[in-house]
């Protein structure tokens, strides 16, 4: 198998498009080439904070949000992302949002769209219940597997 050199234009434009929405991660694919740039999330690696002084005492400190992101993606009436994009509660720009915090959804009804590739994709809810937090801002990027919204 030939190696095809990659235009360092494009992965340049990729790693841009990285810092433009925030996402750690993308890949692009077309016939027997791929390119992936992954960036590290921020705050990825950092030190602890230093312990307080005057002793070993244990001190009750909140969950990271990443531990929250996890334990979200882990209750029962989460809806997660089915794909990496860029969330809308609405289905434009002025309009009104798909749901509201406490209001009761149907199965299938759409909750929001994620925009990938150019593609506005419908995410549906899994079954009947009232929204009871919405985890998600208008605009903002989401990862494969983010918890978007409880159901209950």
């Amino acid at each position: 198998m030939s190696r095809i050199p990659f235009d360092p234009d494009a992965i340049r434009a990729l790693a841009a498009l990285l810092a433009e929405t925030g996402l750690t991660e993308i890949e692009l694919a077309e016939r027997d080439s791929r390119i992936r740039v992954v960036r590290a999330a921020p705050g990825v690696g950092a030190a602890p904070p230093p312990a307080p002084p005057g002793g070993a005492g244990v001190s009750a400190v909140p969950p990271t949000a990443a531990a929250q992101a996890a334990e979200d993606a882990q209750h029962p009436g989460a809806v997660t992302s089915p794909m990496v994009g860029v969330v809308y509660l609405a289905p434009e720009p002025g309009a009104p949002v798909f749901v509201t915090l406490g209001q009761a959804v149907a199965a299938g009804q759409t909750l929001l769209l994620i925009e990938a590739m150019k593609t506005f994709n419908q995410i549906r809810a899994p079954k009947a219940g009232t929204v009871t937090r919405i985890l998600i801002s208008n605009g903002a990027p989401v990862e494969y597997g983010e918890a978007l919204m409880i159901l209950e």
